[in-house]
C-alpha cells in the first residue's frame, strides 16, 4: 500500500502504468460540497488478484495541478488503458471529464445486469462488494471526512486502499455476470430456454394478476378510510392535464403568427389511410425497421378458442 506524496515518485508510477492494459481507479476530493472541489488523492490498482493491497498506490496529489494534469494526459486520455471506476461520471470531473477514454464503470454494468440475477437494494460498492465478494464490516465513514487536511489519518489512509481491492473485486464478479447474461446465441439450448420461458411466464402471469388486484384492494381500502400511508405503502394523487387543440387551429396560429414550428410528424395508420392518396403529394420520409415479437404457443392457443 505505497502512499506517494513526492513529485518524482508519483510520475515515475504514473509513467509506470502506462504500460497497463487495465487500471482500477478511485479517487478522494476534498471539499466536495463546494463550488471549488479539489482532488485530493487518486487511488490506483494495476493487478485485481491482489488482495493485500501491496499493489495499489495512492497518490496525494492535492493542490498539485501539475501531477493531475499528468495522470489525466497521460492514463485517462489513453485509449489503449481501460479505466475501471464505480459511479465514473463522479470521478471523472475532476480526470479528464468526457475526454477519458476507455472507461469502464462497475456501477453501469451492475445496472444492466436483470434484476433476477441481482437482487439488490442499492448499485453502492459497498453493497456489490458485501454481496457478491463476500466482504464482511466494511466501514464507508471516512467517506465523508476531510481530505483537504494533512496529514491524513490511518484510517483515511486504509479505507482509500480498500476501495480499490472492493472495486476490483466487483468487477471480476460482474463480467462473469456479463458473460452468463449474454452468451452466444448460436450455442443456446432453445429446448431448454423455451422451458424455462414457459415456467416463468406461467409464473408471471400469476403474480401479475395478483399484484394488480392487491394494488386496486388497497388503493379502495386507503381511500376509504382516510390512510395516506401504511409500513408498507403510500398513497399519493396527482392530477393530469392534457391540452388538446384541433389541428387546423394550430395551422391557423402557425401561419397568422410567423412562428417556426417545422418538426417531423409520425403519419400513423390512421392518419394515412385519412389522407388517402393525398400523402403522395408530401416528401415524407420512410424509416424500415425488423421487429421481433416472441409469442409462446400458449398464447397461440389461447386466441384459438377465442
Amino acid at each position: 500500500m505505497p502512499y506517494l506524496t513526492n513529485a518524482r515518485e508519483i510520475n515515475a508510477i504514473i509513467a509506470k502504468y502506462t504500460q497497463s492494459q487495465t487500471l482500477w481507479i478511485d479517487s478522494e476530493v476534498a471539499d466536495y460540497k463546494s463550488r471549488n472541489p479539489r482532488l485530493s488523492l487518486i487511488q490506483v490498482l494495476d493487478d485485481p488478484h491482489d488482495m493485500s493491497g501491496d499493489r495499489v498506490h495512492l497518490l496525494d496529489v492535492l493542490d498539485q495541478p501539475d501531477i493531475i494534469k499528468e495522470f489525466i494526459e497521460k492514463i485517462m486520455l489513453d485509449p489503449d488503458i481501460e479505466k475501471v471506476f464505480h459511479n465514473a461520471s463522479y470521478d471523472l470531473k475532476l480526470l479528464g471529464n468526457k475526454q477519458a477514454k476507455n472507461v469502464t464503470c462497475t456501477l453501469e454494468i451492475s445496472k444492466k445486469i436483470p434484476y433476477y440475477l441481482l437482487p439488490l437494494p442499492n448499485y453502492q460498492l459497498k453493497t456489490l462488494a458485501t454481496v457478491l465478494c463476500n466482504f464482511n464490516n466494511i466501514d464507508k465513514q471516512e467517506q465523508n471526512s476531510d481530505w483537504g487536511k494533512r496529514p491524513l489519518t490511518e484510517e483515511q489512509i486504509e479505507y482509500a486502499y480498500l476501495d480499490c481491492i472492493y472495486l476490483a473485486q466487483v468487477h471480476l464478479k460482474l463480467l462473469e455476470f456479463q458473460s452468463q447474461i449474454s452468451p452466444d446465441p448460436t450455442t443456446e439450448d432453445l429446448a431448454l430456454l423455451g422451458a424455462r420461458y414457459t415456467q416463468v411466464e406461467q409464473q408471471s402471469q400469476l403474480l401479475n394478476s395478483e399484484l394488480e388486484h392487491l394494488q386496486e384492494r388497497i388503493k379502495k381500502a386507503m381511500q376509504a378510510q382516510d390512510v395516506s400511508e401504511t409500513s408498507y405503502c403510500k398513497l399519493t394523487s396527482y392530477e393530469r392535464k392534457t391540452v388538446k387543440v384541433a389541428f387546423a387551429e394550430l395551422v391557423r396560429l402557425v401561419e397568422t403568427q410567423g412562428i417556426n414550428l417545422d418538426f417531423p410528424i409520425t403519419l400513423t395508420q390512421k392518419l394515412q389511410k385519412d389522407l388517402g392518396n393525398n400523402i403522395e403529394q408530401l416528401p415524407v420520409e420512410i424509416d424500415e425497421t425488423t421487429a421481433w415479437r416472441l409469442t409462446s404457443k400458449n398464447q397461440e392457443n389461447d386466441i384459438e378458442r377465442e
